[in-house]
């Protein structure tokens, strides 16, 4: 007799589990890599955004990259976070023979629609140990708010 491994059906968190990978497979498909000899590695700094009901807090992960090259933009409900890492000048010249290069450098780009008002002349943007934290707050408008039901 065959024995036959039994699976059963997939639940909704296997499925956004599995829609995950399969997006993360076309990111890296049709995005630079830097072990790509073929493209141009290009740097796409990785970011967590988190929503609150007050407001929107990015996370964005800028290993050396200089505070003064980083510019953070809000344009409607746009957010726009650029800068750029520059590279290495130790390791360029001075007779040394450079083997290898897997880190990448260069200007980046991001922008992220929140399609929500926003409160433009609050937000905040701090930088810590590699770490951009942007703080956007979300207009009175736009916040949830509780409405108590009376009786009638």
């Amino acid at each position: 007799m065959k024995i036959t491994r039994w699976t059963p059906a997939p639940s909704v968190g296997d499925l956004v589990g599995v829609q995950d990978e399969v997006n993360r497979l076309f990111d890296g498909f049709f995005t630079r890599s830097a072990l790509r000899s073929d493209l141009a590695p290009a740097f796409v700094p990785a970011v967590d955004i988190q929503e609150t009901p007050e407001e929107f807090i990015f996370h964005v992960d800028l290993p050396g990259v200089a505070q003064k090259d980083v510019k953070v933009s809000l344009m409607g409900d746009t957010l726009t976070i650029r800068g750029e890492r520059k590279a290495d000048v130790t390791t360029q010249g001075n007779g040394k023979s450079l083997h290898r290069t897997e880190r990448i450098h260069g200007t980046f780009e991001r922008s992220f629609s929140l399609g929500t008002p926003l409160r433009n002349d609050k937000v905040q943007a701090q930088y810590k140990d590699g770490v951009l934290e942007v703080r956007v707050p979300k207009a009175e408008e736009a916040r949830m708010r509780e409405i108590e039901v009376q009786v009638g």
